[in-house]
């Protein structure tokens, strides 16, 4: 029978690559490891694992376990964790993940009202994922998707929560600083300060440098939005950015917001949750809050 301390222990092995550095990991011997994982291979009738070279390589049963393990095993440790805030008197647990790096401002307005309104629900915010924001909340990693680049599928529903507009962001040094509207060869020898993510996935990117064929002078990846703003301000660089943000950090930077095109580029933040699911309650108080927030927080809301 697959137990879910065989599900750990083939996870583990294929995270760490050696049976040595797993068994330290789930705080077992070698040898307890091993046994377990032949007493599964017996009862299967098949291997787990095959020797290549010094490291092992997962048989075809073995990949079987191991998506299964990647699977369910959040789901095992989001019980355990809601049941043990249950049983200490807590309601429940809130697991928020992000794929707009742009939006802790925003998320900052909304997860404050919440948990005054929700005192004894934990919030728990994730921007790095091991497979991707999606499969993230469908593996019960998280339970609220924040993005702007929503995956349409049927089990996942999505709520719309703010409209904006993506604009480009300078110095009001830089001599775009007046333009009313930029085109993508002007950025062509500019430095362009971005967040950590694939430029493929960057709208600056797909939807107006690599339509026309432009690229930029320099590309420089930067993970802080404050240090991202501040290298604007003194007009080290320039960066896309919603127009909400700029807006919201206007008293703290010098910043010039400029029309990406002779079209608005619009963009809609979503909150994705999974279909068909009785969920907490929390979950619904905190879209409502979501909602309500970006009505009366930011100019440029959904209506």
């Amino acid at each position: 029978m697959i137990e879910r301390h065989h599900l750990r222990i083939i996870s583990a092995v294929q995270e760490f690559g050696t049976l040595t550095e797993a068994a330290m990991a789930l705080h077992l011997t070698q040898s307890a490891l091993s046994h377990a994982i032949r007493k599964l291979e017996n009862q299967l009738g098949t291997p787990i694992w095959q020797k290549d070279g010094r490291n092992l390589r997962l048989t075809a049963s073995g990949e079987l376990l191991l998506n299964l393990g990647q699977r369910v095993l959040p789901q095992f440790e989001h019980a355990e964790a809601v049941a043990s805030l249950i049983a200490n008197g807590q309601q429940g647990l809130l697991r928020i993940g992000m794929e707009c790096h742009p939006c802790y401002k925003w998320l900052l307005k909304v997860v404050a009202p919440f948990i005054e309104q929700h005192p004894h629900v934990e919030v728990d915010v994730k921007q790095a994922f091991q497979f991707g924001g999606m499969k993230a909340l469908l593996g019960y990693e998280i339970d609220v998707l924040v993005t702007p680049d929503p995956l349409y599928m049927p089990s996942v529903d999505y709520l719309p929560i703010m409209d904006y507009e993506h604009v480009l962001v300078v110095s009001p040094q830089h001599s775009l600083a007046k333009a009313a509207f930029v085109t993508p060869e002007q950025l062509a020898q500019e430095t362009l300060l971005t967040y950590p993510v694939e430029p493929s996935r960057l709208d600056i990117f797909s939807r107006f440098l690599t339509p026309a064929g432009v690229n930029v002078g320099k590309h420089k990846i930067i993970e802080a939005t404050e240090i991202m703003l501040a290298l604007i301000h003194a007009n080290r660089g320039i960066s896309a950015l919603p127009r909400w943000l700029v807006e919201e950090y206007q008293s703290d930077y010098s910043l010039s917001a400029i029309q990406l095109g002779q079209t608005a580029m619009r963009k809609t933040m979503y909150l994705g949750t999974r279909t068909n699911e009785a969920s907490p309650n929390y979950i619904e108080a905190f879209k409502h809050v979501a909602v309500k927030v970006a009505k009366h927080a930011f100019s440029q809301t959904v209506s």
